[in-house]
């Protein structure tokens, strides 16, 4: 076999090692960089903050009783107006309503009266003020005792309780997810630390669910603000 012959016998031999070989490198580089990739760690990181309440609902329900409606309607009227009238001094007219009479008949309830001194109508009106004011709430809340001792029969149950709420969540999210993050990033350097590596670039980042709840049972003006984000980091050598 002469010279010639011999190349070309040899020249395909020779491509197939090559690309053998080229194909074994990108191969071996390939699942070099997926087992790369595949280092992650997961981490939680937490953002609290405290804020002051800036809406206040404080529905203020009284109860008038009577033997026939139109005095039971006279009687609603006045109480409606006193109740009216002690916002008023702090409160513009605008943030009150007063809802319709919710009206019960105790004979059609088969209520006995035995002493003679159970009138038979009895109605329960809601006077509600809506109001940014918290601190004047406050201050109203502690001098309830003039309307008493006006003569307004005022009524206390769940569905009359002071609501305070915050309104201003969207102007703190930004800032509180970035202390998320940041927090889980600390966490995640701790634990690069201990395992003789570094945190790189975020693989995924799940943010949390927000709650705002009473900062405790005394002081509902004031309400806690809490979210947890989920992240992952990969981890570098």
């Amino acid at each position: 076999m002469n010279d010639t012959k011999a190349f070309h016998w040899a020249l395909p031999a020779l491509l197939v090692a090559i690309g053998l070989a080229a194909g074994g490198w990108f191969i071996g580089h390939g699942l070099l960089e997926a087992r790369s990739a595949d280092r992650y760690v997961t981490v939680k990181g937490l953002a609290e903050r405290e804020v002051k309440a800036d809406l206040v609902i404080w529905p203020l329900r009284y109860a008038v009783t009577a033997d026939d409606l139109v005095t039971l309607q006279r009687l609603s009227d006045a109480s409606a107006g006193k109740v009216r009238a002690f916002l008023e001094q702090r409160f513009a007219g605008d943030e009150i309503s007063v809802s319709a009479p919710q009206i019960q008949d105790r004979n059609a309830q088969g209520m006995a009266d035995r002493g003679g001194n159970l009138q038979r109508y009895v109605a329960e009106v809601t006077v509600t003020l809506r109001s940014n004011r918290i601190d004047e709430v406050r201050k109203a809340n502690e001098a309830l005792g003039r309307l008493v001792s006006e003569g307004v029969a005022l009524v206390q149950n769940w569905e009359s309780r002071t609501q305070y709420s915050y309104t201003g969540l969207d102007q703190v999210k930004p800032e509180m997810i970035a202390e998320a993050t940041h927090d889980a990033r600390q966490a995640a350097e701790q634990f690069a630390k201990d395992s003789g590596s570094k945190v790189g670039s975020i693989r995924n980042a799940q943010q949390g669910y927000f709650s705002i709840e009473d900062r405790d049972a005394f002081s509902p003006e004031f309400k806690q603000i809490r979210v947890v984000t989920t992240v992952q980091f990969f981890l570098e050598d």
